[in-house]
């Protein structure tokens, strides 16, 4: 059975291949954006982005400009990675139109299978605990697969903005 955890080193192998069938395009909460598949296959660095992935949660974490604490999830089960997940601790303009607060996504082979569901109400407690009892959330308005899984975690659609459908689900 599917389960959230932290980031951890021993997903290596499996997390690589995970990353090889999305075929470079971007992959929602993975927060691998600046780091290359070909110096994340070098153990040492991905070691250093797993603890990057960690430490992004911290207030004191030093970020770019625009980015906030953002808390990393991994989806696995057993010894395979699926997916990551991605709550963001606040929202910034860009997040309040396009983003949201939490960002997911889930390998190809694993897909349709209840796993992106499953995590985003996982998730969910996981997001209150940081204080958001109002958790925003967007997906692309043809992403027919993410907005099924928004809408049975009970996201409200508010409306759609540069293409992406903003859902809300109340989290108290």
């Amino acid at each position: 059975m599917a389960q959230l955890i932290a980031p951890n080193i021993s997903f290596h192998r499996s997390w690589l291949e995970a990353a090889a069938e999305f075929g470079g395009a971007r992959q929602d909460g993975a927060g691998a954006d600046g780091w290359s598949l070909d110096e994340l296959k070098d153990a040492q660095v991905f070691g250093r982005f797993v603890d990057a992935l960690v430490k992004d949660a911290l207030p004191e974490t030093v970020r770019k400009p625009g980015f906030v604490p953002c808390t990393y999830l991994w989806i696995v089960d057993g010894g395979t990675f699926l997916g990551s997940l991605a709550i963001r601790h606040e929202l910034t303009g860009y997040l309040l139109n396009e983003g949201g607060h939490i960002g997911y996504s889930v390998r190809p082979s694993a897909r349709r299978r209840g796993h992106a569901a499953q995590a985003l109400a996982d998730a969910l407690p996981v997001a209150r605990t940081l204080g958001i009892e109002r958790v925003l959330l967007t997906c692309d308005e043809d992403n027919a697969g993410s907005r099924a899984t928004i809408e049975k975690n009970g996201g409200r659609y508010e409306d759609t903005r540069n293409g992406k459908r903003r859902y809300w689900i109340n989290n108290p």
